[in-house]
């Protein structure tokens, strides 16, 4: 799976800058490593895991559970750390991530993940990951500030030497842009992370500059979908049109984000997956509640709150008043 965040496309580097020399030496350093292992998952692959998995996703294919296999997208899953890590095996990216932090680089987002699966990986199989460095680029110039992008590759053996799974992932670390003078007169600071507007998704965005919530649906079997598509999943027609939500849900999923800083935004935050009556999810944030009130099931209405003198995002608060 391939996934590009917008704004974050290299540009053009600056001059000579001898700390970026010795950002390149880290970098050619740290990729002669080669491919480290890290230590084995705590826990083998399982039956509990795989069904909460399944579950979270909204994946109903008994196949699964009935072969004694993981899906191939619980790669990572097995091998992640937790809130509070143990014995964790320093990798050869720890290093030059943590030298762009020093230098200042202390934004992050992840720009691109692809994913590659030989096999399933089998009930009972302890995975062990190996990371290989594979390349810094930068400095770059980009719509959220100067910044490297940093690569590199995973690897998930079973036991022994046979691969299951490997990703490569690439995250930009820049150095969030500080400002020089203040926007004219009656007018706001242009909010940082704008969203990108397409062929697919204007109709989106035109729908929330008047309050309404659209959802795309496929014009000849009238599936609804999102995120917004070119052809429709279930017949591949490109025949698109919309409907227009109620504009009510219940947080199916939620994550409550501390670190690191996100430009225009002041932590903590709570990001949710709501899902809609209407049988679709979508991700925003959920405003005019203490994250530590927010909870699966919680009913959320949408509200609209312009981040800029242009720019309005749709948003969720709590239906019951607080």
């Amino acid at each position: 799976m391939t996934g590009a965040t917008p704004g974050a496309t290299p540009g053009a580097t600056h001059g000579p800058d001898p700390a970026d020399d010795e950002l390149r030496e880290l970098a050619a350093k740290q990729a002669a490593l080669g491919e480290v292992r890290g230590t084995p998952a705590a826990d083998p692959v399982n039956a509990p895991m795989i069904r909460h998995w399944l579950d979270a996703m909204g994946d109903a294919n008994p196949a699964y559970l009935d072969r004694g296999v993981a899906p191939p997208a619980m790669a990572q899953v097995w091998t992640m750390q937790g809130v509070r890590p143990r014995g964790k095996v320093s990798t050869p990216v720890d290093d030059v991530l943590a030298a762009l932090e020093a230098r200042g680089y202390t934004g992050v987002v992840a720009t691109n993940c692809e994913q590659t699966y030989h096999r399933y990986a089998r009930l009972g199989e302890r995975l062990t990951p190996a990371t290989r460095f594979a390349g810094l680029a930068g400095p770059k110039r980009t719509a959220l500030g100067e910044g490297y992008f940093a690569t590199w590759n995973v690897t998930w053996y079973a036991d022994g030497d046979e691969p299951v799974a490997e990703m490569m992932f690439r995250v930009l670390k820049f150095r969030p842009r500080t400002r020089t003078g203040t926007a004219p007169a009656g007018r706001r600071e242009p909010y940082p992370l704008r969203p990108a507007v397409n062929g697919d998704t204007a109709f989106f965005w035109e729908g929330v500059s008047r309050g309404e919530l659209r959802v795309q649906s496929c014009a000849d079997c009238g599936r609804l979908r999102h995120p917004p598509g070119p052809l429709c999943p279930h017949c591949r027609s490109a025949d698109r049109s919309y409907v227009t939500a109620s504009g009510e849900g219940t947080v199916y999923s939620y994550v409550v984000h501390h670190h690191p800083p996100v430009p225009g935004r002041r932590t903590p935050f709570v990001v949710a997956v709501v899902e809609l009556p209407e049988g679709v999810r979508i991700v925003g944030n959920v405003v005019d509640c203490p994250p530590e009130d927010v909870r699966v099931g919680l009913p959320v209405r949408v509200t609209y709150r312009a981040m800029d003198d242009d720019l309005v995002l749709p948003q969720w608060t709590p239906r019951e008043p607080r």
